[in-house]
């Protein structure tokens, strides 16, 4: 185990973050799914699990090269406590203001990712610890950010998956200016509501539908 992992894995542990299991988990066998424990359990643990269990980028884009689009390759680095993670695709639009990004994971996320256009801009974070643990609370599988994050160390010990272009200490604009729900553009993919993303230290794959 690499020293971050390992600081990851403590900081979750010590923060004893717990989750309700959802019915099914998105991505899995009806085999895996039988396998998962039921009621509450350490959110740790069971992020453990499925990073163990779960098929990894590699092996989906081997199972399902027909299927998957994966992102560009040099786009994003990993600031979240999951390793890995996937979900049903929710989006924002936003420049340098993530009003629009707590509106969304204010919602339950019910295993979704969310996918948020900022642009691309270097000059402010779009999410931070707070909304980091906002979307985890919230039931949200990830968040992959067209842009920058900050508290970078505190987000390796919160139980999501998180990705973005870079860290930068600003914080953004809250004028309420952004939009959700809409067709974004960036990483050489196009990005829609309601199809599918798979996402560990390799990359990110985009699907049309759920991979069985």
């Amino acid at each position: 185990m690499i020293a971050q992992d390992k600081e990851v894995l403590d900081g979750l542990k010590q923060k004893e973050q717990t989750v309700m299991l959802p019915p099914v988990c998105i991505g899995m066998t009806e085999n895996q799914e039988q396998r998962l424990p039921h009621g509450r359990v350490s959110r740790f643990l069971f992020l453990l699990y499925l990073n163990l269990m779960n098929n990894t980028t590699a092996d989906l884009c081997d199972q399902y090269a027909d299927q998957v689009q994966a992102a560009a390759v040099s786009s994003f680095r990993d600031y979240g406590g999951a390793a890995a993670f996937s979900g049903m695709v929710a989006t924002v639009k936003c420049f340098e203001d993530n009003s629009c990004v707590r509106a969304s994971l204010e919602e339950p996320g019910e295993g979704r990712v969310l996918l948020v256009d900022g642009g691309s801009s270097m000059r402010c974070a779009l999410l931070g610890d707070k909304l980091a643990r906002l979307a985890c609370d919230n039931g949200w599988s990830g968040v992959i950010v067209n842009g920058c994050i900050r508290d970078s160390k505190i987000l390796r010990t919160i139980a999501i998956g998180v990705k973005a272009l870079a860290s930068c200490p600003v914080k953004s604009e809250k004028k309420n200016l952004g939009e959700a729900g809409v067709k974004l553009h960036f990483a050489g993919l196009t990005f829609k509501p309601g199809q599918y993303i798979y996402a560990d230290r390799d990359g990110v794959l985009l699907a049309e539908k759920a991979l069985e």
